[in-house]
């Protein structure tokens, strides 16, 4: 995903700083990071259907195979951080702090997420041309949708060993409260209005959803 925010996106190392990692595991990291970045900048110039994974090997100096043993499935060079979205969700519920009910936490991330600008809070500046080549393909369309569900499977794994009663159910309508109000504002992005504004309005509406299910008290 190359709305890069300086951090790279989620790999077989997870979030773990460079520091905590060995030689090999950074290189891995830092080699899965090119690749995707050079991947992303070649499929936003010319579209996801008009570049082939040969290509994107030869531009960064490796094998297909090699591009292949990091990113399985073509889409996943381009929308690169689901793993991180599914760590991040649940990573949420599992370390809030004592006593914090989980849809709480979930809002401080979202919110959080926002307020870094990070890619997977959805409002950012430059953010508008990467939406629009997932729009224009359905390819990647199709992968975001699979997306939504691997991060709704782990974010309710993790309720369920939060003790949540109905951890789908939670999961479900939390993942879709945050992907409604993700989905308009890059509606928005796309459409050319003012990030600031559209952040505004993102924050207005995710307190809101958030905000409806703590009182619901779903995960009481």
């Amino acid at each position: 995903m190359n709305i890069k925010d300086g951090s790279p996106g989620d790999g077989s190392t997870g979030d773990l700083p460079e520091g905590d990692l060995s030689l090999r595991e950074r290189k891995k990291r830092q080699t899965r990071q090119r690749i995707s970045d050079i991947a992303t900048v070649l499929i936003g110039e010319r579209g996801f259907d008009a570049v082939t994974v040969a290509e994107i090997a030869r531009a960064v100096g490796v094998s297909p195979m090699t591009v292949f043993n990091y990113f399985p499935r073509k889409e996943d060079l381009f929308l690169d951080r689901i793993p991180q979205a599914a760590a991040l969700f649940a990573a949420a519920v599992r370390d809030r702090a004592p006593g914090e009910p989980p849809l709480t936490a979930l809002r401080g991330l979202a919110l959080r997420l926002l307020d870094e600008r990070h890619p997977l809070g959805g409002v950012g500046e430059g953010f508008a041309d990467f939406w629009r080549t997932v729009v224009g393909s359905a390819a990647l369309r199709a992968r975001a949708r699979e997306g939504v569900e691997e991060v709704e499977l782990a974010l309710a794994a993790a309720l369920e060993d939060a003790g949540v009663a109905d951890p789908r159910l939670v999961a479900a309508l939390a993942v879709a409260a945050y992907r409604t109000v993700f989905v308009a504002s890059v509606r928005r992005l796309v459409a050319g209005d003012p990030v600031e504004e559209v952040a505004r309005a993102h924050r207005a509406r995710l307190e809101t959803a958030f905000g409806a299910l703590e009182r619901a008290d779903l995960d009481g």
